[in-house]
């Protein structure tokens, strides 16, 4: 990955192991994060906000995290142009959502089911609107939206729309294997 519209790359992480890989691939890791910062509980925003305190010189963040290896080059540049191009504050990828919200349900205590969009039933796909879901392979944001906002999204933030392929999130033992079939087939 080589985007050309990248200033540094830059990896927190707790792993000493981990940062020397980073390194020898032509990463900086000028700080290891607090390991309160590195719990599976810990919020995606706080090590963000850290990286900020440890790096006052940068001014805004692209969010790139580990567990979606399909992102390419062209995706990090298409997010990139489109801040540059429009001066956004905030810009997400995202991808056609694998179920469309107006079919989504929760079940109450009793284990009946009730609808996630209070909307009309829609029985034919052809009719549903348009619905994308966060994707988790980039998150843009100004340091100081972020900070102002406290979140990676919010009102002012803009989508970029990803193909299915890219947009694998590794979090399953399933995702590994699609990840991995798609690589084969690519080779």
């Amino acid at each position: 990955m080589r985007s050309s519209l990248l200033s540094a790359v830059v990896v927190s992480t707790d792993d000493t192991e981990i940062a020397e890989i980073a390194r020898r691939a032509g990463a900086q890791v000028p700080f290891m994060r607090p390991p309160e910062l590195a719990q599976d509980q810990t919020p995606g925003l706080d090590p963000v906000l850290h990286a900020f305190e440890q790096l006052p010189q940068y001014d805004s963040v692209l969010l790139l995290q580990p567990t979606s290896p399909m992102r390419t080059t062209q995706d990090i540049d298409g997010c990139l142009n489109l801040v540059s191009e429009k001066k956004y504050p905030s810009v997400v990828s995202v991808t056609e959502a694998d179920t469309h919200p107006y079919w989504a349900y929760r079940l109450n205590a009793d284990e009946t089911m009730v609808r996630f969009v209070d909307a009309a039933p829609i029985a034919r796909r052809q009719d549903l609107p348009s619905a994308f879901a966060l994707n988790g392979a980039m998150y843009f944001a100004r340091a100081d939206w972020l900070r102002s906002n406290d979140s990676l999204v919010g009102a002012e933030t803009v989508a970029y729309v990803m193909s299915k392929e890219n947009s694998v999130d590794l979090d399953t033992p399933l995702d590994w294997k699609f990840a991995e079939l798609l690589l084969k087939e690519s080779l």
